[in-house]
């Protein structure tokens, strides 16, 4: 479907390289004066203006965007898996919602907008939002967050930081990303040090969603994993090159974690999204059930989304090391 109006000029183009770089500016491409240009997961944005109208596909994107206090220029946001942080939720009432679940090309599309962001490039699919070529192809420039774009050598958390600079070189608003991420940088660092001082061995799983009976849990390379890294845990799917692999509850047990990570999703409203379906299903499961961390009730719940990269992730990481701190008090 053809765009109405072109409120900003914008011209893009494809990154050849296998992996994406967090770093600004990292290809050869000469940026026009007065230009802003940024790397996204393989491709290349560059504004010649501040884009007026972007579009979030997803409720992490859009509470980051509030964040970074670029609320007046987004106008739609789509697929609401939780409560919205109370800190956000009257800015985030004023937002278009193109959709409640996972926002397709032709709402998309309707809302004319001049810069689309997602946590997932998953969400860049023929069926969904449509592809990333072709929202290109139509003068639409995709930013994806890196921490979904693992470079092999970037923690999660240093990529999401860069997502919130590069956002803000492109918004407009610098000052107040730089501040954001030296606020955030400062959690990190006391939870790392604290990490280090942790007894080593304390194994985890986390549990994010569960699809039809199947678990799906945390493995290596994104947030969770690197959470677990930086409180001094070991994640016990960390052996899996995925994000978010399914696995099976047999699986789970005889990983034999120490510590039951459980994501509640509960207003998302699918069956087993909310934590106390999911230690249900844990607790009447012949093998999950003989785990010591559920006899011992080791179990810490946290807000599903805030797994997700997003400016609550920091709460997530805050939460768990806490929690953390009080099951080995507790022995």
């Amino acid at each position: 479907m053809p765009r109405t109006t072109r409120l900003v000029s914008v011209v893009v183009a494809v990154v050849l390289a296998a992996a994406c770089a967090p770093a600004r500016n990292t290809t050869s491409a000469a940026v026009p004066p007065g230009a802003v240009a940024v790397d996204s997961c393989g491709k290349r944005l560059t504004f010649d203006g501040v884009p007026q109208r972007v579009v979030a596909l997803d409720q992490s994107s859009t509470e980051t965007l509030l964040a970074l206090g670029a609320g007046d220029r987004v106008v739609g946001t789509a697929n609401l898996k939780t409560k919205v942080s109370p800190q956000y939720a009257e800015a985030y009432a004023k937002i278009p919602v193109l959709s409640p679940k996972v926002l397709t090309a032709e709402p998309l599309r309707a809302a004319n907008p001049d810069l689309v962001v997602a946590s997932f490039k998953e969400l860049f699919t023929a069926d969904r939002a449509g592809t990333r070529d072709e929202l290109e192809q139509l003068g639409v420039p995709t930013f994806v967050s890196a921490v979904n774009c693992p470079d092999g050598r970037t923690e999660p958390f240093d990529r999401m930081f860069r997502d919130f600079e590069d956002l803000g070189e492109v918004l407009g608003v610098a000052e107040r990303a730089d501040q954001l991420v030296s606020e955030q940088r400062a959690v990190v660092e006391e939870v790392r040090a604290a990490g280090e001082k942790r007894p080593e061995g304390l194994k985890v799983v986390w549990v994010y969603s569960v699809f039809n009976g199947v678990p799906y849990v945390a493995g290596r390379g994104g947030m969770p994993s690197h959470m677990s890294e930086l409180t001094g845990v070991v994640n016990v799917f960390d052996d899996v090159e995925q994000e978010w692999p399914e696995v099976s509850w047999d699986e789970v047990a005889a990983r034999e974690p120490d510590v039951v990570v459980v994501g509640d999703l509960s207003e998302r409203g699918n069956p087993g999204d909310s934590a106390a379906e999911k230690l249900a299903m844990m607790r009447e499961h012949p093998a999950v059930s003989q785990l010591a961390a559920l006899r011992d009730g080791k179990v810490v719940e946290l807000s599903g989304i805030e797994m997700d990269p997003s400016v609550r992730t920091v709460n997530a990481l805050r939460t768990f090391a806490s929690e953390l701190d009080e099951l080995t008090a507790r022995g």
